[in-house]
């Protein structure tokens, strides 16, 4: 490949390639952030910036001389008229190995012989278009939070005692939401420290799921999708919820470990399947929907949490104090809400909280179970730029990532001192979107020096194409915000519950109306 008109995204990944580092080993070796490295990845035809084309033009001229030659090889033309060129998703199929772990995955599970799932998602992505599917993509953005919570309340319409779905009243609106859970579950309060936040994690081995013709079918179109569209999937642990248990202020219960693509090829389709079906003009009914009937027909399936996979995370509402401002008016809190991208594999597009991660262990499966673990790690990924920490984006060769030592500056700040960071869990429920847990928090810093100090280098990671900020004496946009109807359930959830308990904790700062849940 001819250099003389600079680098590109595919040329300085060819580069990586030579030098055989993964993202992360490859940004260490330039001195740069995993994030740069992953967005070449991402854009190939991406043209870096003069001071980084120099970087990479000194990173191959010290090149061993067998580092050169594989580059050579590698940047070598291609696109012979007898040679037709593969595409990023082909390369995919035979070069990444978490795409490997999931074509077997789905060999074992459904008793294929080994390699019928590459063959048979080869042969999809020959049918697939990605323009096609960015349509359905719009199509399915068209069908909001509301006809969502309104389906799934008329499919799973036989609801048992004590059990019904959070809905609230805020002011003058109604809002209903997908989020099955009981007064017992609701305005927990619990602090996540070590006393209080008491999920504990088995690593004894998972009951194996088998695949029918069609699950496995479902699994091969969710996983050509996957590649066409460019959406990361890392075949990394997570944590799989077998009971919960909220006494004596606790948040307690069991946790087993799972992978990532036995969730995200079974029940994460259920949330594509149910949409198109309501963007379709349909009602979703039992019968209509093939894979929830298999795996989450009824609401008894939906508690039965042992013998279903039941994964989820946490997410919190952020509240910074920021002190008062003759440009801004009084003293307030900053709430920080953020627009999902197209590229995750969990509430794409929609409207959340942030931080919003899924549960699972970074490197120690016991410690790791705590909710607070989560959150604290996905502070430093999502707000403060901590791609290192981030699976999706490279290997995680640290011992303790979340080692003091290597904490980014604002979070050792808030962790220097014991009442700096305040986090509680405010709730808890199942959605029945694809029966995941939500354990919905609260994220607190009444320290005005954080703002002032740190404010401007909280940042949205790859997650989020936006990152909005609202003020908490600011009930009327703060009114709008829960109106709207391009929240995802889990989102609407943790946004009310934490303006909840910001009512009660934020004294003069905080300005809402009455906010009230009923179970429906």
């Amino acid at each position: 490949m001819d250099l003389t008109s600079g680098w590109t995204g595919e040329t300085a990944c060819a580069l990586q390639a030579a030098l055989r580092l993964s993202n992360e080993g490859f940004a260490e070796h330039l001195g740069i952030g995993v994030r740069t490295v992953a967005g070449w990845h991402q854009k190939p035809d991406l043209r870096p910036k003069s001071e980084m084309q120099q970087l990479l033009d000194t990173t191959l001229e010290q090149a061993a001389a067998q580092v050169k030659d594989r580059f050579a090889a590698l940047t070598a033309s291609s696109d012979a008229a007898d040679e037709p060129a593969t595409t990023d998703a082909e390369d995919r199929l035979s070069a990444d190995r978490n795409i490997g772990a999931a074509l077997d995955w789905i060999d074992e599970r459904a008793g294929w012989e080994p390699g019928t799932a590459r063959r048979k998602t080869a042969a999809r992505l020959v049918q697939l278009d990605a323009r096609s599917l960015e349509d359905r993509g719009k199509k399915r953005g068209r069908v909001n939070q509301r006809d969502i919570a309104h389906a799934l309340a008329e499919y799973y319409a036989d609801r048992p005692d004590g059990h019904g779905l959070y809905s609230v009243r805020y002011g003058d609106h109604e809002s209903a939401t997908s989020i099955l859970t009981n007064p017992d579950w609701l305005d927990l309060r619990v602090p996540l420290i070590a006393a209080h936040d008491r999920l504990r994690a088995s690593t004894a081995a998972d009951a194996e799921l088998s695949l029918d013709e069609e699950a496995a079918a479902r699994a091969v179109d969710g996983l050509a999708e996957t590649l066409t569209l460019g959406v990361r999937m890392v075949d990394m642990p997570l944590y799989r919820l077998l009971g919960v248990d909220f006494d004596g202020g606790q948040v307690g219960g069991a946790l087993g470990v799972t992978r990532f693509v036995e969730y995200a090829l079974t029940m994460d389709l259920l949330e594509g399947e149910l949409v198109d079906v309501l963007a379709a003009g349909r009602t979703p009914e039992p019968g209509s929907l093939p894979l929830r009937d298999r795996h989450l027909p009824d609401v008894a399936a939906v508690l039965d949490l042992p013998a279903r996979i039941c994964a989820g995370g946490t997410l919190a509402l952020c509240a910074f104090a920021r002190p008062a401002s003759p440009l801004r008016g009084e003293a307030d809190f900053l709430l920080l809400v953020q627009e999902r991208s197209g590229h995750v594999v969990n509430a794409a597009r929609r409207l959340a909280v942030t931080p919003k991660g899924f549960h699972q262990p970074l490197t120690d499966v016991r410690a790791d179970a705590q909710i607070g673990a989560t959150l604290r790690r996905e502070m430093e990924e999502e707000l403060f730029g901590r791609d290192e920490i981030d699976n999706t984006v490279g290997d995680q060769r640290k011992a303790d990532p979340m080692h003091p030592s290597r904490l980014s500056e604002p979070m050792r700040w808030l962790l220097d001192e014991p009442g700096r960071l305040r986090m509680e869990s405010t709730g808890f429920g199942l959605n029945l979107v694809s029966g995941n847990f939500e354990f919905p928090g609260l994220i607190v810093v009444e320290d005005e020096e954080f703002w002032h100090r740190f404010g401007g280098q909280v940042e949205a990671n790859w997650e989020a194409s936006n990152l909005r900020q609202y003020s908490s004496l600011d009930g009327e946009a703060l009114a709008d915000l829960v109106r709207d109807v391009a929240w995802s359930n889990e989102g609407l959830f943790a946004l009310l519950q934490g303006l909840r308990r910001l009512a009660d904790l934020g004294g003069e700062r905080v300005n809402l109306p009455d906010i009230e849940w009923e179970l429906r």
